[in-house]
């Protein structure tokens, strides 16, 4: 069954369509204020408990992945497999910003806080699209930043909601008027640090990584106090010996064909390389309330393809890393990739979820989606990698090294599943991953450190006379087997989202928003959304009525169509 969305059901937005305000060049809004009247009444705040009990929560989405574990499960099955063919538009709200959209919604109590490129927040009525307010950030000068202006969201908390930006600033605004109350400089955006991911709030903390593996930075999980915006806390994901043990096999015991006596030669005339080693960290962290740790993944070293600047293992990038809420100080890691230089890096947001360990029995565990095709299951208490999956993408010629002609090898540095979060679905014991099949030549060209710049240390190239297509598949994380997958038309990045339905929700690149059955696959609904469905999908309830959400901005990364429309779903009458 397919929709197409023809109008704006609220007159006022009808004016914004089409309006681009911005250029990717790194233009900025004029102001830091909010516009436009409070329409309701106070936000009900915001508490820890209402975070905590998140997953069983069938009316709001208080998280970027729906919990504290990240499931990205909504409890609710109103919207089922039966029924999902009589989803509709309920309202479609059209942004000021036309560009890349990566927002995961956060439903709070009837109203939506969202997100566009260049840092705007938008506050909505849930059940009608109707703006409440409009956040516009006051952007500094912006120098760097990878992978498109996107932000991915915003964290409640209290009677505030948190906003990472991308000149590298971590600020609060009040949820019902969206003035602005505080704001703290994470780092320095012109060392190439900015920020692109959805702050998490727990505790009294506002928890935040950074971008700028491509950039030369030193890679970080901060925690800020969520009333002063005073610095709590910060851990570093490259350490100060970041040399580690010299391995030479993957996760999954693969030889990487490093040349060790080269690297310790290298170690012994350059040093350490740690303080512009990368390891950005693009998406939030899980937290275990019990046992008071979270959960985060450190992406690629840097320069990204040329490892004879970086000798070592390059610690912790490429690595799960577990730390103590409360100190930052380091509890456990495991390094995927070891001194990478295929940009394979480390990105899909952990997920925690109850596992099969090696003899069968269930033991708390993490999970990792990863740029390989793999699905990596960890034993939460020390790390330890239990099993990883069947691949899900085509794997050729791994790992053979860069070099300046350019060698060919699969997945290609875009993936795997790239930032794109999972979905599980516990009852069913699988985890729901989108893919990407995109080919790649691997080109090495050794540069200095140019101070904040673009370092990538050579270019990864798509072959364009190979076929690229994506994948959505489900994954039985308690045995590593494939259950089933879907191919896709083309690459897939963005999200996914389960149901207490029976239902699992993605779009596609080609604007194609679609609902598949969670144990078969079987396509359910889809909806032609008019541009790139490249963001994660969100749930909630109103009145009794359940809605899916999702923006539709397109991607810089694959360039897919841009646009300006969050979209809302329900059933047809």
């Amino acid at each position: 069954m397919r929709h197409s969305a023809t109008r704006n059901p609220h007159p006022l937005l009808a004016s914004l369509c089409g309006v681009a305000l911005m250029a990717l060049a790194g233009g900025t809004v004029s102001s830091g204020e909010a516009q436009g009247q409070t329409l309701y009444g106070d936000m009900n705040i915001v508490t820890q408990d209402m975070l905590n009990r998140a997953g069983g929560d069938a009316n709001n989405f208080l998280h970027t992945n729906g919990n504290y574990a990240q499931t990205r499960f909504y409890p609710a099955s109103q919207i089922n497999a039966d029924n999902v063919k009589s989803l509709r538009p309920a309202w479609i709200f059209q942004t000021e910003v036309v560009e890349s959209m990566e927002t995961s919604p956060l439903v709070v109590n009837g109203i939506m806080y969202a997100t566009t490129s260049f840092s705007h927040v938008y506050a909505l009525n849930a059940a009608t699209g109707e703006e409440i307010w409009h956040y516009k950030h006051n952007m500094g000068p912006i120098t760097t930043y990878c992978c498109g202006p996107n932000n991915r969201g915003v964290a409640a908390y209290g009677d505030k909601v948190y906003l990472g930006t991308l000149d590298a600033k971590l600020v609060a605004l009040d949820a019902k008027t969206g003035k602005l109350i505080w704001e703290q400089q994470i780092a320095d955006p012109a060392l190439g640090y900015s920020e692109t991911m959805a702050p998490t709030a727990v505790n009294g903390k506002i928890l935040i990584g950074t971008n700028g593996g491509e950039y030369g930075v030193r890679g970080f999980v901060k925690a800020y106090d969520s009333e002063t915006g005073e610095l709590l806390w910060t851990f570093h994901t490259t350490r100060e010996n970041s040399v580690g043990v010299w391995a030479t096999h993957d996760a999954t015991g693969r030889d990487m064909l490093r040349d060790i006596a080269a690297e310790k030669a290298a170690l012994a005339k350059l040093g350490d390389p740690y303080k512009t080693l990368g390891g950005g960290v693009w998406q939030n962290p899980a937290v275990d309330l019990e046992t008071n740790r979270i959960y985060f993944v450190a992406g690629n070293p840097s320069p990204d393809l040329d490892g004879s600047l970086r000798p070592g293992d390059n610690l912790y990038t490429n690595s799960l890393i577990s730390v103590d809420l409360d100190t930052g100080n380091y509890v456990c890691h495991f390094q995927y990739i070891a001194h990478d230089v295929w940009d394979l890096d480390a990105v899909s947001p952990p997920v925690l979820v109850d596992v099969a360990d090696k003899n069968g029995n269930m033991i708390p565990g993490v999970l990792h989606a990863g740029k390989t095709g793999h699905i990596y299951v960890h034993d939460r208490r020390d790390c330890s990698l239990i099993r990883f999956s069947e691949a899900m993408v085509p794997q050729e010629n791994m790992w053979v090294l860069p070099t300046k002609e350019g060698e060919r090898m699969l997945p290609g540095a875009n993936g795997g599943v790239e930032w794109s979060p999972l979905a599980v679905d516990a009852d069913l014991g699988l985890a729901y991953a989108i893919n990407l099949h995109q080919p790649m030549t691997y080109h090495v060209e050794s540069t200095p450190y140019p101070g904040g710049k673009l370092w990538l240390g050579g270019a990864f190239k798509v072959i364009a006379s190979e076929e690229q297509w994506g994948n959505v598949t489900a994954v039985d994380y308690n045995t590593g087997e494939i259950q089933w997958k879907v191919k896709t038309q083309q690459p897939m990045i963005g999200g996914i989202l389960a149901t207490a339905g029976g239902v699992v929700f993605t779009g596609e690149g080609n604007g194609l928003f679609k609902a598949y059955d969670s144990a078969t696959g079987n396509l359910l609904w889809e909806f032609q959304a008019g541009a790139g469905v490249n963001a994660p999908p969100v749930s909630y309830t109103v009145d009794g009525k359940q809605y899916i959400a999702v923006a539709a901005g397109g991607n810089v990364q694959l360039n897919y169509k841009r646009g300006n429309n969050i979209i809302a779903f329900t059933l047809g009458d």
